[in-house]
């Protein structure tokens, strides 16, 4: 569980009520007044249209359900970082390096990551290093492809909702202006009409800005890892030393991460 994403999405929302119902004047709470901002005709226009006019921009409808779930990604920790990957892979060179390559096949059970295990499998096979390194860069080009997808999903969501507030807001004001005979009456009707805004905004910036951030995030840390297993696999197969494989992996990195992986002996058996 990411716990950032779901107490950020959680307060957010906590503390949107909390403007709702917070009277200044007097200090105290009235829970009644958000009933202000519930207007089912409001919510149907803006949500309605603007769902719907993100299915229209999909493939098919199963697509768009497809891409609307992948909103529980945002909520489950990415268990691929930097470090263990270049910690892994440093432990797979220093193997290589004092048994030889045939000797990968076995450390290769216990690696849990398909991506890494796919490609010790194929140095164990002898497998010419390009045809290697092609194999490995179309599979990560595809997923960064998928990820891409699924980013621009929630960006075209987040530019249909506050369109289609404004359109629930001028079909109010429309509505409005037609009738002025009951001039008591303009006021609430004003306030109905700018809720599909206020309705477009929350969608925008409290769902689609931060899941299509988040996966965005969540994307540039996967690739790189895979990025970073792709060369130091590459880096064994051609036989270079331990330390050396770590210093070239570790300009993936931030000085300061570097350290961490020194400290937790990186690069052992290199000198040999």
């Amino acid at each position: 569980m990411d716990l950032a994403t779901l107490i950020g999405l959680v307060a957010a929302f906590l503390l949107m009520i909390f403007g709702m119902v917070f009277d200044a004047n007097t200090f105290s709470f009235n829970f009644s007044a958000v009933t202000a901002f519930v207007d089912v005709p409001s919510l149907l226009i803006t949500f309605g249209g603007a769902f719907m006019a993100t299915m229209a921009m999909s493939d098919s409808p199963g697509t768009f359900v497809k891409s609307l779930k992948t909103f529980t990604l945002t909520l489950k920790s990415v268990p691929l970082n930097e470090e263990e990957t270049i910690k892994s892979i440093i432990d797979l060179s220093n193997i290589a390096r004092k048994e030889g390559l045939l000797a990968l096949e076995e450390a290769a059970g216990s690696i849990e990551d398909d991506f890494m295990k796919k490609g010790v499998l194929f140095i164990v096979d002898g497998t010419d290093p390009e045809l290697v390194r092609s194999i490995m860069e179309t599979e990560l080009a595809c997923i960064e492809t998928r990820h891409k997808g699924n980013v621009g999903f929630w960006e075209n969501l987040g530019s249909m909702g506050p369109a289609w507030g404004m359109i629930g807001t001028l079909i109010g004001l429309i509505n409005m202006l037609g009738n002025l005979s009951d001039i008591a009456a303009v006021g609430p009707n004003m306030a109905i009409a700018l809720i599909t805004t206020f309705y477009g905004s929350l969608l925008a910036n409290w769902i689609c800005t931060p899941t299509s951030n988040k996966l965005k995030s969540n994307s540039v840390k996967e690739i790189t890892a895979k990025t970073i297993a792709v060369e130091g696999l590459l880096s064994i197969q051609a036989g270079e030393n331990p330390r050396i494989i770590e210093e070239k992996l570790k300009s993936f990195i931030s000085p300061e991460r570097r350290a961490a992986i020194s400290e937790n002996g990186g690069g052992e058996g290199g000198g040999e």
